[in-house]
């Protein structure tokens, strides 16, 4: 074990987080939504996934499979919050071996003892490993680091090779959900006809006028909209109207807010230690007895940034001196002393662009440097680095634009540093620069800095004082002892002065309650012990206690009249207002004509460039049915009917249309077809197959 972990902390080996990347691509990164839920009967059934019921001991099994990787790659516990995300990792983990478990089987597909060997340690290294093996100077894969770390096993304890084992799994478990999305991926195909279609939506373009009457051009007063108007409507749409388990709550906030002596004996506690902070002689010591911050003492390298509260009070920072106090963003009081100015290891910053080599022979080697030659001609000639870092870069620097952040010249290998520690300006490198990892572009941002500083801070936090915490608690607790149903909730509320707020169609998964967060207790409480009318305990959260009320829960299903009554009612008020727009605009002949019926409201626009394949009409927003409509036209001069969008109603002319001219070869049209369609599959295959195998979620009864 003492080995395994020398060897980690030698080598930058993160292993453990493999386990977390490989279950979000084996669950394509999405996790499930809670909304589809049922109620289960058995309290001991978490959910089920085709057929099979999942119990609560498999399933914290599984949690704590992939809590055990988290604390390996992190060295520490994962927090509450950081638990929740654990706990859908474990689920979509269940859901996917369950769920595709069978199609493998049925499909004969199979990952063999010679391929898991290749895939961690021979030619084709899994991208989880390359990603995780780095060189610190270059960023690209070491490969003395995966000999160091497997070597170091035979030696490890049980737990290390145990762990190992589990890693092993993983990456066969991903690489038979490539080979099985890849499967259906590259069975997708783009006819002729398709790429003939593609062609003609991107380059048929219209000349259109258009008028845009907005729902608002009728007043709200002038549409009455009944009961049966909307039971009629939520008849007709109910795929619109499905509801999860969701409960309508309201509670009253007991809030945990500083008082005014809190803020007091705050500013007169940090006001002492500044003034005992500015006579000591031991900064680091004092500093770090005596702050809540993260960071008492801390010495800040050539080019980090000092304080922001430090440096946008202070103008001139000299050495000893102690500034403060200081209000903070965070709502914290902090006072700094700077312990020492010194000159340090000299650091730069700049950006790169790698074009690798390694494992090329000459001949392939120098096609690379060409290729590099050329984009550092672009770039000379005006092609911005950042675009040429993220297009042509070929480390972990590409998706930052190059940036390489502030280095000393020992951080890098030394053709590299000796280059860019000898420039005297800033700017883009008039030539390449080869390194073992291959050809360099560097463009330096800035200059070598010396300026270093230690710094001693303390800060301490203006929260609620022990005695401001228990006079809301007293508060709080005396309210929920007195209310015992929800005609008492409200009259005690009322008599008392306190605020009952709303919490209508609360998701069973759902984890905050409004703007207060970390309600998932209180949200339990309503799905597992409450009853209509209840009234609960006292909760406490980040900041307060809440009390709360449950109106109401509902179950999975068909949305009721309550439930529905406000987005129906937006669309019933809007077809009957539709209804309004077109008689009155009825037998008018012209766009200039329509706009008048409606002066203050209507617009009246020219859109000279439409494109077929948009969904957006400018000055309008998306208007997918008008924009169809308008392509349906055939002549100049032509006008659609009244076009019902949910911004409101559309009457649009046909000036002109200049439809796509025929191609030769559709290939390019056909491959983008085909390109999209199979970025989607793996994303599509999920859905489709979880949509199959019903799953059943109940773990908001548990967690």
């Amino acid at each position: 074990m003492a080995l395994i972990k020398k060897i980690r902390q030698r080598t930058g080996l993160a292993i453990g987080v493999i386990a977390v990347g490989l279950i979000f691509f084996l669950v394509g990164g999405d996790i499930l939504s809670p909304n589809s839920t049922l109620l289960g009967g058995n309290s001991n059934k978490v959910g089920e996934i085709a057929g099979e019921s999942i119990s609560y001991e498999e399933y914290v099994r599984k949690i704590e499979e992939v809590k055990s990787a988290f604390q390996q790659n992190t060295g520490r516990t994962p927090s509450e919050a950081e638990m929740y995300s654990l706990r859908e990792q474990a689920w979509q983990a269940l859901i996917v071996e369950r769920v595709f478990k069978n199609q493998y089987e049925e499909l004969g597909l199979t990952v063999s003892d010679k391929e898991l060997v290749d895939m961690v340690q021979g030619q084709n290294i899994v991208a989880e490993l390359r990603q995780q093996l780095v060189n610190p100077a270059t960023g690209e894969f070491d490969r003395t680091q995966l000999i160091t770390f497997l070597q170091s096993l035979d030696d490890a304890g049980p737990e290390q090779r145990a762990f190992w084992a589990q890693q092993e799994k993983l990456f066969a478990d991903a690489r038979l959900r490539i080979k099985y999305d890849n499967l259906l991926a590259t069975s997708d195909y783009a006819t002729k006809a398709e790429g003939k279609l593609q062609h003609k939506m991107a380059n048929t373009i219209a000349d259109v006028d258009h008028v845009f009457i907005p729902f608002y051009a009728i007043p709200d007063s002038e549409v009455e909209v009944t009961d049966a108007d909307l039971k009629a409507y939520i008849s007709k749409h109910q795929d619109k109207f499905k509801v999860s388990n969701a409960a309508d709550l309201e509670y009253v906030v007991f809030a945990m807010q500083p008082s005014g002596e809190d803020s007091a004996a705050v500013i007169s506690e940090i006001t002492k230690l500044t003034e005992e902070l500015r006579a000591t002689e031991t900064d680091s010591v004092f500093a770090m007895r005596n702050s809540e911050g993260a960071n008492p003492f801390k010495t800040y390298l050539p080019g980090e940034k000092l304080p922001e509260s430090l440096t946008t009070n202070v103008d001139e920072i000299e050495t000893g001196e102690t500034y403060g106090p200081f209000i903070t963003s965070r709502s914290t009081y902090v006072t700094y002393k700077v312990t020492s100015k010194f000159d340090g290891t000299p650091r730069m910053r700049a950006s790169h662009i790698l074009f690798g080599t390694n494992g090329l022979d000459d001949a392939a080697k120098a096609e690379v440097k060409a290729n590099a030659e050329g984009v550092l001609k672009d770039i000379q000639e005006g092609l911005n680095f950042a675009t040429a870092a993220s297009q042509y870069g070929q480390d972990g620097t590409a998706q930052r634009g190059g940036d390489l952040g502030w280095f000393a010249k020992e951080d890098f290998v030394a053709e590299f540093a000796d280059v860019s520690f000898a420039v005297k300006s800033t700017g883009l490198i008039g030539k390449l620069v080869e390194t073992e990892y291959g050809y360099h572009i560097i463009s330096v941002t800035e200059l070598p800095k010396t300026e270093s500083y230690k710094i001693a801070a303390i800060e301490l936090e203006l929260g609620p004082s022990d005695v401001t915490r228990n006079e809301a608690y007293r508060n709080a607790d005396s309210f929920a002892a007195k209310s015992s149903n929800s005609k008492e909730f409200k009259a005690n509320a009322e008599a008392e002065g306190y605020r009952i707020i709303q919490a209508n169609g609360v998701d069973a998964f759902a984890r905050n309650l409004n703007n207060q967060p970390n309600a998932r207790e209180v949200v339990r409480w309503a799905f597992n012990d409450a009853s209509e009318g209840n009234v609960s305990q006292v909760f406490e959260l980040d900041n307060s206690y809440i009390v709360a009320n449950l109106k109401a829960k509902y179950e999975e299903g068909q949305a009721n009249l309550e439930q529905a009554r406000t987005q129906a009612t937006i669309q019933v008020r809007n077809e009957k207002k539709a209804a309004k727009i077109a008689e009155k605009i009825k037998g008018l002949a012209t766009l200039e004509e329509i706009k008048a019926a409606f002066p203050d409201a209507a617009s009246l626009d020219n859109s000279p460039d439409l494109n077929m394949g948009s969904s957006v009409l400018p000055g309008v927003g998306f208007a997918p049915k008008a924009i169809g409509a308008i392509f349906g036209l055939k002549n100049s001069g032509e006008m659609t009917k009244p076009i019902h969008e949910d911004v409101g109603i559309i009457v649009a002319k046909l000036n002109s249309i200049t439809p796509a001219t025929d191609v030769a070869d559709y290939n390019s049209y056909q491959n983008q077809i085909t390109q999209n369609n199979s970025q989607r599959t793996a994303y599509m295959i999920m859905m489709a197959l979880e949509d199959l195998a019903d799953v059943k979620d109940y773990r908001y009864k548990f967690f």
